[in-house]
């Protein structure tokens, strides 16, 4: 069919159509974008995670000691209700834990080292001795097993240089099967951060 063998009927109802799409423009890109570029909400609904869930998570992520009175008003949303999804959160593994998050230098953690491990073996049974035996060490706050030219990521807190060193002539340089560790330590905190963004 060509434009002259269109109705005027058919062409008002054309001109209707097209003037519901500049009209809704707006409303038509951003339905397409949400469909090819899916935001945290949108996978988070597949969990069973609403927008209240997520408020509440941005919340506490910022202020765990938040009431769940507070939360409610921050929320608009009832103190039951609030109660109710802290505790399913809590139960569903979406809040591990809630702690408290300390001034390193105030408690006596004055440097941070982040030391690369590069094992001699990787067998599943060497890699994961090395995680059950590092992480035993209070000195490690964080053990993460990484691509690229080393198995391991560390990072070290202790008091002072002499510290690091005894830790590792005492702890770490003692566990089987390292072959190189190398170290950087930190000389200042631009950002340090705990919350995800959601």
């Amino acid at each position: 069919m060509t434009i002259s063998e269109l109705t005027n009927n058919d062409l008002l109802i054309i001109h209707k159509f097209y003037g519901l799409l500049l009209d809704n423009k707006k409303f038509f890109r951003n339905l397409l974008h949400q469909e090819t570029k899916p935001d945290f909400f949108s996978k988070a609904m597949q969990n069973n995670i609403d927008q209240t869930d997520l408020g509440i998570l941005k919340l506490l992520q910022n202020d765990a000691s938040l009431t769940n009175k507070e939360l409610s008003y921050k929320l608009n949303k009832s103190i039951a209700t609030i109660h109710e999804r802290v505790k399913r959160l809590k139960d569903q593994g979406y809040i591990k834990k809630v702690v408290a998050i300390l001034d390193r230098k105030k408690v006596g953690s004055n440097l941070v080292a982040f030391s690369q491990v590069l094992l001699n073996d990787h067998a599943a049974a060497t890699l994961n001795e090395f995680e059950k035996e590092v992480t035993k060490f209070p000195e490690v706050m964080e053990c993460l097993q990484m691509t690229g030219a080393y198995d391991f990521f560390l990072r070290i807190a202790t008091s002072d240089m002499d510290s690091y060193h005894t830790f590792y002539r005492t702890k770490l340089a003692t566990l089987p099967n390292i072959t190189t560790v190398q170290s950087f330590f930190v000389l200042s905190e631009a950002k340090s951060d705990t919350a995800y963004p959601l």
